[in-house]
């Protein structure tokens, strides 16, 4: 018996290991050496193929970008369940697209959605959904002191590609490490994957960092990818890993797929002038041009790109460039500079980008002068393979950090509806300029995301917790989540019967003043104010280490020190302003749109002043040609402050997802994103402290705040103020889907064209 116990338990430990080296490390022993490889996927010098009934034909990718976020959750927390799952299958193939894009490894969900929703429509015999799988790249591995070179960044890249190649085979079991999912993924879905984009947005000191450390080493010779003489070294080392990838795979699965390395203009195959160079930090290239596929590689690869309408316009400011003189340009730059700057150009081995572009190439069909055009049939006439423009989108953030000056399709301040034109016209473009294919970003927005010109206002350590209108790139989604479990605590549309005696803050007799909040908004209802004659004025007080009693702009006496003032001034003229202290512009970026240092004693505002500043967002730090002096500010802002009329309720024929106030029969509704009234985590109540205590932005807890209300015709007097009590809501979130009206709009214009 003994014996027994021992031979089972030694069986036991082998069956383990065996099973644990194959699903786990990756082990395998090719038992079909000699097997023939297939591929339903190939290429030609412009178009993507797919094989159907033993035919290839033409495929356009059409794809949606799938992020990771949920409110509540962190993208590392993978907390999309496979119902979840499921659901957005079905609303993206209902919308007209058929891939979806993921960046990283997910959990085991996914994959299982994946295999059940294919598996489902081809039982039904319906077209299922297609996969692109991204392979990422940490942020430290490229913002850091590696070069790709260094410290086994390839052989991670390569193992990373190795892992997902197991997973969508069905042959992995992954436990859970520093930004992958984890699970055990059992189902083969390599059936419905097209291929494989490798790699991130690179940043431009890696790329010019490996080429300048390793000079020598230019040539890669693989069995399915080599570079040609003209290669750089970053570019050598991405056909080291594409040539691993589809050896791997070809060797254990005797498959092959697309491949694709992921680009953008930061790093596109063009060079530009002093001007740009300068101006957009143009500093590296990656030409994938320099990598070519070998006769073994039966598939193809296409080049993959991430290209916004409004970041970076190199080819506006090219046309700006276009008016100066060398002679203009010296006295501006200083000489040595502006050698410099020729000298970092002649060092890019790249293509002038104005060989690729004739005067009509910058407008577009229908007429417009059009620079995100023009950059797209640059790209696709640079190059010999498919194009796919694997990132492309616009936001509904209320805030927004760059426009789009030619077209108007902006990084944020767009409705719904605006964004849903917005995506078509992206869309013609990149397919009138030749494109393969394209994926819009994003399927769904992501509370957790954060944004260059807001990230200094939020607590950057709990953004998932509440949705922060003003930072646009929470908002890039066809799908969004509204605050409540199944609806919102208040839609802002004229309608005042959600409002109840139990929501009154303060009442003088003829009116009152009544709150609410939820995730995304502070809501305001004043009742008897006469939109029609009356400015109405709330001063609000939440920080009580500063604010005025007094407002000189609008003649104002308060009961208490109040930091801001909402004034509803007709349609066209309200806005919310800021005591001149609590502007946190200035605290931050003084310097660029003020040209004084507010820190400076003879600089810094009174806690007490009277002045209430108009409250501005941040849009560019600096123009596009340097200055020399001192006290010219040279960044660009708008009034994030100023305060929109309309109909905010989704369910409205005039529904604006802008819209911040609404006039009802007797009185106004408003709703104000909570960073705009200076909250650093509103899901724990804190606000911004003094920032000339704390020298910058800190984080200060409160329990309330006081507000109050009058009109014009009672402004002689000094404003009485009530508390209103804040308790926050921690980590603990309310939120129900919606579709928004571009999902609408897209789905609508995609199914014309298809009939």
């Amino acid at each position: 018996m003994k014996k027994f116990v021992i031979c089972v338990s030694a069986l036991v430990v082998i069956g383990f290991s065996l099973w644990f080296a194959y699903f786990a490390l990756g082990f395998y022993i090719d038992l079909r050496p000699d097997a023939p490889v297939s591929t339903f996927m190939t290429t030609d010098e412009d178009t993507i193929y797919m094989e159907r009934d033993g035919v290839s034909v033409p495929f356009e990718i059409r794809g949606v970008d799938l992020g990771v976020g949920i409110p509540g959750e962190w993208a590392t927390d993978f907390a999309i369940d496979k119902e979840a799952y499921l659901r957005w299958f079905g609303y993206i193939q209902e919308l007209g697209a058929n891939t979806i894009r993921v960046y990283t490894i997910l959990h085991d969900d996914f994959y299982n959605a994946f295999y059940t929703y294919n598996t489902q429509r081809e039982a039904q015999g319906d077209e299922p959904l297609w996969l692109l799988h991204g392979v990422w790249v940490d942020d430290y591995s490229h913002n850091s002191h590696q070069d790709m070179y260094d410290e086994g960044l390839i052989p991670e890249i390569i193992q990373d590609s190795k892992t997902v190649i197991d997973i969508l085979h069905g042959n992995k079991f992954l436990l859970g490490r520093d930004g992958d999912g984890s699970g055990f993924y059992r189902h083969d879905v390599s059936q419905w994957v097209l291929g494989y984009i490798l790699g991130v947005e690179w940043e431009p000191s890696l790329v010019t960092y490996t080429n300048l450390t390793h000079e020598e080493q230019t040539r890669y010779e693989g069995t399915y990818l080599s570079t040609t003489e003209d290669a750089t070294p970053f570019e050598a080392a991405l056909a080291q890993i594409g040539d691993a990838v589809i050896e791997y795979e070809t060797v254990r699965y005797k498959q092959q797929r697309l491949v694709a390395f992921s680009n953008w203009p930061t790093t596109d195959p063009f060079v530009y002038s002093v001007v740009t160079t300068a101006h957009r930090d143009k500093v590296a290239v990656i030409n994938v041009e320099h990598i070519q596929p070998t006769e073994a590689f039966l598939s193809g690869h296409f080049a993959s790109y991430h290209i916004y309408s409004y970041f970076p316009d190199y080819l506006e400011t090219e046309r700006e460039a276009a008016t100066y003189t060398e002679e203009d340009l010296i006295e501006v730059f200083g000489i040595g500079r502006y050698r410099n700057t020729q000298y970092r150009l002649s060092l890019l081995s790249g293509a002038d980008i104005h060989d690729y572009l004739t005067p009509m190439d910058y407008y577009d069909a229908d007429g417009t002068y059009n620079t995100y055009y023009a950059y797209l049939k640059a790209i696709n006439d640079f190059h010999n393979i498919p194009v796919v423009i694997s990132e492309y989108g616009s936001t509904t953030g209320r805030g927004m950090a760059q426009k789009d000056v030619n077209t108007g399709r902006n990084q944020g301040h767009m409705t719904e509806q605006e964004q849903g034109q917005a995506l078509i016209q992206c869309y013609e473009d990149i397919m009138a300029a030749g494109s393969a294919g394209s994926c819009i970003f994003s399927w769904q927005d992501e509370w957790f995301k954060r944004t260059w010109n807001t990230m200094h206002m939020i607590d950057v350590d709990n953004r998932p917790y509440w949705s922060d209108y003003q930072t646009n790139e929470q908002f890039f989604g066809l799908l969004t989540f509204d605050p409540g479990a199944e609806k919102s605590v208040c839609y802002v549309d004229g309608d005042a019967a959600e409002w109840t005696e139990g929501d009154v803050v303060i009442s003088d007799g003829e009116g009152s003043l009544s709150m609410k909040y939820d995730e995304k908004f502070l809501y305001f209802y004043v009742e008897g104010f006469d939109s029609d004659t009356d400015t109405l004025y709330i001063p609000i007080d939440t920080n009580p280490k500063i604010g005025s009693t007094y407002c000189q702009n609008y003649d104002l006496t308060f009961e208490r020190e109040s930091d801001f003032i909402i004034c509803i001034d007709g349609r066209e003229n309200s806005r919310v302003v800021v005591q001149e202290r609590y502007e946190a512009l200035n605290s931050t970026y003084g310097e660029v749109y003020y040209a004084h240092n507010p820190y400076y004693p003879d600089n810094r505002p009174q806690s007490s002043s009277p002045v209430f500043c108009n409250i501005y967002m941040p849009l560019t730090l600096t123009g596009t040609l340097p200055t020399t002096e001192d006290d010219v500010p040279t960044g660009e802002k708008y009034e994030t402050g100023k305060l929109r009329y309309g109909n905010a309720n989704p369910n409205s024929e005039d529904f604006d997802s802008l819209a911040d106030f609404c006039f009802t029969d007797s009185g106004v509704e408003i709703r104000i994103p909570w960073q705009l009234l200076n909250f650093f985590n509103p899901s724990e109540m804190m606000i911004h402290d003094d920032y000339y205590e704390c020298y910058g932005i800190e984080g200060l807890h409160i329990d309330e705040m006081y507000v109050g209300m009058a009109t014009g015709d009672d402004t002689e007097y000094r404003i009485p103020m009530a508390a209103f009590a804040l308790e926050g809501w921690g980590k603990t979130v309310t939120y129900h889907e919606r579709l928004k009206e571009s999902y609408y709009i897209l789905q609508e214009y995609w199914a014309d064209l298809d009939s």
